[in-house]
């Protein structure tokens, strides 16, 4: 959110390429120490702790609280004394806000047509007949191209505004329902879906943040990308319930 306006799109890709760094490694970590201690879960338990408490510390010790403080304003007459001072605006005060309406309302209706990842999951193992013990490695492919193709996306973002890569990483995500509904078999399948999958991540995660933080003021970016967040999320509930 520090980063200058024309660089959020760039700024939001390398946030999620590290985020989505801890999701592949973590996985990844977990059968190397579960296939090193003869399947020993509690030992699994114990070091995803650590590692979740080092992380905290590292917040508290060396990120900021705030954003840097801007040059002070001049200096303006203090107000009358019987004028009581104006409510903060609360966080759904947010949907008052016509550009943010329109951001939070379009997020929401591609959640809702959007299908769990869980579900593309069991349907390529059911295309593929593949053993179920692969399963939990599905993830690590679309993470993957997340990894990769999340900065370079937000640049594009950057440079071409940020509805373009949006739309088209639900297009790539189109394009991988119609890859699983179509007569391909095998890698090609495999890799196809875990491809347009990864895409549509990497198109759509961090471009959004940046689509949405310039349309609220400074000090309610945090309340606004959570009420974003909040209603997408209940939108791919209800996709996923219906």
């Amino acid at each position: 959110l520090s980063s200058p306006p024309d660089t959020l799109g760039r700024a939001f890709g390398v946030h999620r390429a590290m985020d989505t760094t801890g999701a592949l490694l973590g996985p990844l970590a977990a059968f190397a120490l579960l296939w090193a201690t003869a399947d020993a879960y509690d030992a699994v338990f114990v070091v995803s702790f650590c590692f979740g408490l080092l992380g905290v510390l590292m917040l508290v010790a060396f990120v900021p609280g705030h954003l840097s403080q801007v040059s002070p304003r001049p200096s303006r007459p203090a107000p009358e004394r019987h004028r009581p001072a104006a409510p903060r605006p609360r966080a759904l005060g947010l949907l008052r806000v016509p550009a943010f309406r329109r951001v939070l309302c379009a997020a929401a209706l591609l959640g809702a047509a959007t299908i769990g990842d869980a579900f593309l999951y069991l349907l390529l193992q059911r295309r593929l007949d593949f053993a179920i013990s692969w399963f939990p490695l599905l993830p690590l492919g679309a993470a993957a191209v997340y990894l990769l193709l999340a900065v370079p996306a937000g640049r594009l973002a950057d440079r071409v505004g940020r509805r373009v890569p949006f739309l088209a990483g639900h297009v790539a995500l189109l394009g991988g329902y119609v890859l699983l509904l179509a007569p391909t078999d095998g890698w090609p399948l495999l890799i196809g879906v875990l491809l347009l999958l990864g895409i549509f991540y990497a198109a759509t995660d961090g471009v959004l943040m940046a689509l949405v933080a310039p349309v609220v003021a400074q000090e309610r970016r945090a309340s606004g990308m959570a009420v974003l967040q909040t209603g997408q999320a209940l939108a791919r509930l209800v996709a996923a319930a219906g």
